[in-house]
């Protein structure tokens, strides 16, 4: 005889009673589960609501029979099994199927249902898009301000740019005290200052240094003939004002 597959399924489930050979025992094993099975599902008694399935589907199935008034009326007035309705047989074929409501909710649940879910829906997208513009808007302020940081550190370069250039064309000149206590860099480190040198910080710190720059490259064209975007010193006025191409850092680029 041929040898036995001992990895197949027969032989990994096998009914272990010694005295009986190997697939014997299993195809035993096998039939006896399948026939309880059959007796548990024959002694099972159905449910209500399996009953009635099964009837609705049986009587679906089925055509409708002379036997039936709305069929016989249709037959009196020249229908035939199969066609469509209407003089033209433009009609449906098939009748219109059963909606079978299962549940123990009321009439308009289901809508009622489906509408909620939507405006759900809708308010997650609404959320999203309220959320995305706040973000859009978080990275233009931040861009606004960036630009902003720089354009101010920028101008604080000019600045101190300016008052070095206005410090040494003033001791050029003979000039020991500036006209404004901003106008030159002070050191780092200065003894204590009178009151008098606190009030006019207190003034200087007013201006902002967009204003501090205005008024220092006034200065510095006015009495140096001397342009900080430049960084030339001109004759006299009507040199600067033919030869320079203007009074800001715009008009130099």
């Amino acid at each position: 005889d041929e040898e036995e597959d001992y990895m197949s399924d027969l032989f990994i489930k096998q009914d272990v009673r010694p005295g009986l050979p190997m697939v014997r025992r299993v195809k035993e094993a096998i039939q006896k589960e399948e026939k309880q099975k059959e007796a548990n599902e024959k002694n099972r008694q159905k449910s209500i609501k399996e009953e009635e399935k099964e009837r609705r589907d049986l009587v679906l199935k089925s055509a409708l029979g002379n036997e039936n008034k709305g069929f016989a009326l249709l037959q009196k007035m020249g229908y035939k099994s199969g066609q469509a309705l209407g003089k033209s047989g433009e009609g449906i074929v098939e009748p219109i199927p059963l909606n079978i409501k299962t549940g123990l909710s009321g009439l308009g649940h289901e809508e009622l249902k489906k509408r909620k879910a939507e405006e759900k829906l809708e308010n997650y997208r609404q959320k999203l898009h309220m959320k995305k513009q706040a973000n859009e808007q978080a990275a233009d302020q931040f861009r606004i301000r960036f630009k902003t940081k720089q354009e101010e550190r920028k101008m604080e370069g000019d600045l101190r740019k300016s008052q070095r250039a206005c410090q040494q064309l003033d001791m050029q000149k003979d000039i020991d005290v500036p006209k404004e206590t901003w106008f030159w860099i002070e050191p780092e480190q200065e003894d204590k200052k009178d009151e008098e040198d606190k009030e006019d910080e207190c003034t200087s710190s007013d201006l902002s240094v967009s204003e501090k720059l205005h008024i220092l490259t006034a200065y510095l064209r006015e009495e140096h003939f001397y342009c900080i975007w430049c960084g030339t010193t001109y004759e006299d006025s009507e040199d600067l004002s033919s030869n320079c191409p203007g009074d800001s850092a715009a008009d130099h680029d």
